[in-house]
């Protein structure tokens, strides 16, 4: 896909330098424990989402900030995946986003991050709207919510279907004003389990799967997902990996997954299906993007369940 080409999806989110490091058991405090592997890669939720999505055919535009650091390996392996990159901007205010994810043997993570400037993209004065402006779906996930809020208003009424996602974020940077602000203004809401509790602790809710959205979706690991679809509830199951190295990314491919069923014509409730099949590909080896199933593959695994 060239630059200046109209996308189907548009994503806003981190672009992030990984540390994915793993250990037997997580250390206690003052505790040092050694590291059994130790992986460098890039990440953050808007490339994981972004670059699976344009490898599975899906013409996708990255919309995120990165300092001056950024690695031209990285930046030369975002645009080899078929990424439009017209809205990759590079600042001098801050450096690349950065992650490290601790895991333990039992797949449990911690994670420390570094917001890097899609988390301060408000003082950049810069409005990323180029690629989503021309966008059938853009999806907002990890960033400023203030920022994301300003640029769905632009986009609103142009008949772009908007989805926010805040993932990690909504335990330190959304609230309940800008989870509503968000909620008035896009069509679809995506969470896991641990995140869907804080939105429904923040609106005094009983359950995510009220908001009054056309898609909402909640994962929920190794269960599977549930969404709600114009108003009906349905499961969606989980379709097995072949082995589980690192669940990093797995939610992102789910993501890109549901955007690449979209694309090649299949329903919400089926491209949800097609979005499990991506993502069980993913945890079979360690890293967010080192494991990209094809489309053919994807539909392999999917199609009984679809």
């Amino acid at each position: 896909m060239s630059e200046g080409s109209a996308p189907f999806l548009s994503v806003y989110g981190h672009i992030t330098m990984d540390q994915i490091l793993s250990v037997k058991r997580f250390p206690q405090i003052n505790e040092t424990v050694d590291v059994v592997e130790k992986n460098t890669v890039l990440g953050g939720t808007g490339t994981n989402i972004a670059v699976t999505a344009a490898k599975l055919g899906v013409p996708t535009a990255i919309c995120a900030f990165v300092g001056q650091d950024f690695s031209p390996n990285y930046e030369g392996f975002m645009r080899g995946s078929g990424l439009i990159m017209d809205d990759f901007v590079k600042v001098s205010q801050y450096e690349t986003s950065q992650c490290v994810i601790l895991n333990n043997a039992e797949m449990e993570q911690k994670v420390v991050f570094y917001q890097g400037p899609q988390g301060c993209a408000s003082k950049l004065g810069m409005d990323l709207l180029g690629c989503a402006s021309k966008s059938k779906y853009v999806h907002f996930c990890t960033g400023e919510p203030a920022y994301y809020i300003s640029l769905m208003k632009k986009l609103s009424g142009k008949g772009i279907h908007m989805a926010v996602d805040p993932a990690q974020e909504v335990y330190k940077m959304w609230s309940k004003e800008s989870l509503s602000g968000a909620f008035d203004q896009c069509d679809a809401l995506f969470c896991n389990d641990y995140e869907a509790k804080v939105i429904e602790k923040y609106l005094g809710i009983g359950d995510v799967l009220s908001i009054n959205l056309p898609v909402v979706v909640r994962t929920l690991g190794e269960n599977g997902s549930i969404a709600k679809v114009d108003g009906k509830l349905y499961e969606i199951p989980t379709i097995k990996a072949g082995k589980v190295a690192d669940p990093t990314g797995a939610g992102d491919a789910y993501r890109a997954g549901y955007y690449a069923g979209l694309y090649r014509g299949y329903n919400p409730v089926d491209s949800l299906t097609i979005a499990s099949a991506v993502s069980s590909f993913v945890v079979e080896k360690v890293g967010a993007l080192t494991n990209t199933p094809t489309w053919d593959q994807v539909m392999e695994r999917a199609d009984k369940y679809l």
